[in-house]
């Protein structure tokens, strides 16, 4: 018996030994993975990657921009049942362990016996707070020592974070597949909804993603995903999260995953867009656009922008239809038994919405039958329905052949050829052949008074070509630009009513570069013209003499004042707006003058704040020292202070204005009348009809519109401003304009309006004929005799000219000039 108990004794001395070996090495174990664990306190600085939105000034979204197509979203907003979904099917007992669930680590344990030899992955046993800790710290790997660590870590975890900031830590995290991670972003990215829409059969897909979102993908692997969301359903029902008959209704439902479009989201947008993302990465750089959680206001007005694209394509096509050729099909393919697959391989252009692809499947004398291209489901299949429609010949007679009209529509379309065409209008149910035009342009509209674009268009299509011919495209602005000319002119001592010599000039440019010899436009001299005349009627010859008679370095002064050019060479032939310059300048330069001469930054951006709501970035810069009162107690309205530099006399602006609201009575652009409106607008065309623009404005909006191919070529004999570009500016502003009240240009306080003969310059009385308004600074008027710039004695000095003898000059002298 004594040899048994010391037997016993030694056993379990020897034991005790054993264990504080086995402890202390445990212990030192520990350590040493504990000396090598990762900063558990780094989460309470989480800061994701987390996707940049971009809005419209009404709210609309226009683009998101990520690398981790993330949305932060606060405990606090997460819907319960969506927080009940994960936790039932992830973690049941989540609230109730310490950060490792020995339940769950000895149903792991079985499930690992059990499948031994198999092969089988063995099942997970971590906790959510264990998954926290190895998504966030660890890596992926399956050896005991990261388990391990990940144990500890939780555990750490679960002291120093709630079970709610850990739960915000996990499902913000985690990655649901379709590049979409954390519960907000995959609400949105399969099904286009925030999280308090999702209904429970939704929710519960989302609850399966975790698990692995590859072997449950909504299409691939369609009944693998049923399956699953219909087991979170069932943890949910066994949880008590939800009621029998909810469960048994949500399990019954199809999958219905509406996948989100990636790219611009705003119809007829793109352009814009892509220029805002331009400028965000220029401001924050690239990283911070997509992983930096930014929310951007930008300034665009989505229905004006609608517009704008829809009256630049118009004019654009309409251009292409008088003046084009047919250019052929997209593309050609073989029509077997199913025409439809392999006009589904062609790709369209998907910003053209009103177009759709066909193929012609017969073509005859009077009309062709044609196939439309199958529509594409949200699984990325194509659609099984196949529609047919006609074209006519009546609807094809723009598409000429070698410049010939066709006679037959056999003449231009061929069985095989695939094509764009657009439903008729006239006849529902039947369609007309369309092609994307040869030229190309753009359209800016922009507030006067803060610079803020409203709408842009950079070419006729985005997916076609994204060279932003608004902001990137330099082109020659010819007459356009003389309305800065002159202003420098009405700056320096000029009136409206000066007359300046409409006749032949010779200008010397150097050695070897000849003489130059202006032109006006119909190749004819008109004698002795008022500024007036010169700005309505786009003179050349006068403008080289009046930019030769004030110097051609203050002229380059105003243009870089007004933004157009930076460093503008002080020559002659600048002064018929031979240098280059964007659209965008442009329009900010005459927006200068509609607001009365205070220089504006155009801008594509309102405001920009970081992933906190922190305002980062704001476009307007005017002070309002009175406007964060919280309460009215009787003080006057706040007053916004302008420190703007002040570019141009408000009453040089006024002049200038009116000058060119003649422009478009009587002048160049008398189609822009159909406005119904005051506009004030210059037409612009350059050598060889190469480029055609209009830029105008009414009081509250600015337009630039330009029209041209992108390989500068000729459009061909009378494609002027007034012909091509005034029609596109006269369709956009009639209608986003269509509901706001006409109002009148504003005149400075101090400006005289005096009658004067519009042709000669000279004072009138009301009511004659040819008797107009003419503005005047104070301390000057209209003249009594001409004083004729150009037209000097042998000292110089500007000659006077009788009335009669400039009467006669003007009407009595046939072509002298």
């Amino acid at each position: 018996m004594k040899f048994l108990l010391k037997f016993f004794g030694y056993l379990f001395g020897l034991g005790s030994v054993l264990a504080l070996i086995v402890a202390a090495g445990v212990w030192i174990y520990l350590e040493q993975l504990n000396d090598g664990l990762p900063d558990f306190t780094a989460l309470k600085n989480y800061e994701p990657p987390v996707m940049t939105r971009v809005h419209a000034a009404d709210g609309s979204l226009m683009a998101e921009y990520a690398n981790q197509r993330r949305m932060f979203l606060p405990i606090q907003a997460v819907p319960d049942r969506l927080k009940q979904a994960f936790i039932a099917t992830e973690d049941k007992n989540f609230y109730h362990h310490v950060g490792v669930d020995p339940e769950g680590i000895a149903r792991a344990a079985f499930r690992f016996l059990q499948n031994i030899g198999s092969g089988r992955r063995p099942e997970g046993a971590s906790t959510i707070t264990q998954q926290v800790a190895k998504n966030f710290l660890l890596t992926n790997d399956l050896k005991l020592e990261r388990k391990i660590k990940e144990a500890i870590l939780a555990l750490r975890i679960e002291q120093a974070y709630t079970k709610d900031e850990i739960l915000e830590l996990y499902l913000n995290e985690i990655y649901f597949g379709l590049g979409a991670y954390g519960v907000a972003a995959a609400s949105l990215v399969y099904f286009d909804k925030s999280v308090n829409e999702l209904t429970l059969e939704e929710i519960a897909y989302l609850g399966a993603l975790p698990k692995g979102p590859s072997n449950y993908h909504p299409f691939k692997k369609t009944e693998a995903a049923i399956a699953r969301r219909n087991y979170v359903i069932d943890r949910m029902l066994q949880n008590g999260y939800v009621t029998a008959e909810e469960a048994a209704e949500a399990k019954e439902k199809p999958l219905k995953v509406n996948p989100r479009q990636r790219g611009s989201q705003l119809t007829a947008a793109e352009y814009f867009t892509e220029a805002v993302r331009r400028e965000v990465a220029s401001i924050y750089g690239e990283k911070r656009l997509y992983e930096g959680g930014l929310s951007v206001r930008s300034t665009l007005n989505p229905e004006m922008q609608k517009v704008a694209r829809k009256a630049l394509q118009d004019g654009l096509i309409k251009f292409d239809h008088e003046r084009g050729n047919w250019r052929g099909p997209v593309q050609q393919i073989s029509i077997g038994a199913d025409w439809g697959v392999e006009l589904g391989k062609v790709e369209a252009l998907r910003d053209l919405t009103e177009w759709r692809l066909a193929v012609v499947l017969e073509s005859g004398s009077d009309t062709a039958r044609v196939g439309l291209q199958p529509e594409t489901l949200p699984s990325g299949e194509l659609s099984a329905d196949r529609t047919v429609g006609q074209l006519s010949l009546d609807t094809m007679t723009w598409a000429r052949v070698s410049g010939q009209k066709p006679k037959r529509v056999s003449d231009v379309l061929k069985p095989g050829d695939v094509v764009y065409v657009e439903e008729s209008l006239a006849v529902p149910g039947s369609y007309e052949l369309r092609q994307v035009p040869g030229v190309s342009g753009a359209l800016v509209a922009m507030d006067p008074y803060t610079g803020r674009v409203l709408a842009m268009v950079g070419g006729f299509s985005f997916d076609q070509s994204e060279f932003n011919r608004a902001t990137q495209a330099y082109r020659q602005p010819g007459s356009s630009f003389k309305p800065f000319l002159y202003a420098a002119a009405l700056d320096n001592g000029y009136t409206p009513s000066s007359v300046i010599m409409d006749a032949p000039i010779e200008v010397a440019q150097g050695a070897g570069l000849g003489t130059w010899k202006p032109q006006n436009y119909g190749g004819k001299f008109y004698g002795p013209s008022t500024l007036r005349t010169g700005i309505e009627l786009s003179r050349n010859v006068m403008t080289v003499r009046l930019a030769q008679d004030m110097g051609m370095p203050l002229v380059a002064e105003y243009a870089k004042r007004f933004g157009i050019y930076d460093n503008m060479l002080p020559v002659l032939s600048m002064s018929l707006g031979a240098g280059e310059t964007t659209v965008m300048r442009m329009t900010a330069a005459y927006a200068t003058i509609a607001n009365g001469g205070r220089r504006i930054r155009p801008t594509l951006i309102d405001r920009i704040q970081d992933r906190y709501g922190r305002t980062i970035y704001k476009h307007d810069g005017r002070i309002c020292d009175g406007c964060s009162q919280e309460e009215w107690t009787g003080q006057g309205e706040p007053q916004l202070i302008d420190e703007r530099e002040q570019v141009l006399d408000p009453m040089t602006a006024y002049q200038i204005t009116s000058m060119m609201e003649g422009v478009v009575q009587r002048g160049t652009a008398t189609s822009v009348k159909a406005v119904g409106r005051p506009v004030a607008g210059k037409t612009g065309t350059t050598n060889d009809e190469k480029d055609a623009w209009f830029m105008g404005f009414t009081p509250n909006l600015a337009v630039g519109v330009f029209v041209g191919y992108d390989t500068p070529k000729p459009m061909g004999r009378g494609a002027t401003g007034g012909h091509v570009a005034a029609p596109i500016f006269t369709e956009f502003v009639k209608t986003a304009l269509k509901d706001v009240p006409p109002v009148e240009f504003r005149v400075p306080r101090g400006l005289q309006l005096i009658p004067i003969n519009r042709r000669t310059g000279l004072r009138a009385a009301g009511g004659e004929p040819g008797t107009i308004l003419e503005a005047f600074k104070p301390g000057m008027a209209p003249p009594d005799s001409y004083s004729v710039i150009g037209f000097q004695d042998e000292m110089g000095v500007p000659m006077a000219v009788s009335p009669e003898a400039g009467q006669a000059v003007l009407s009595g002298t046939g072509g002298l000039y």
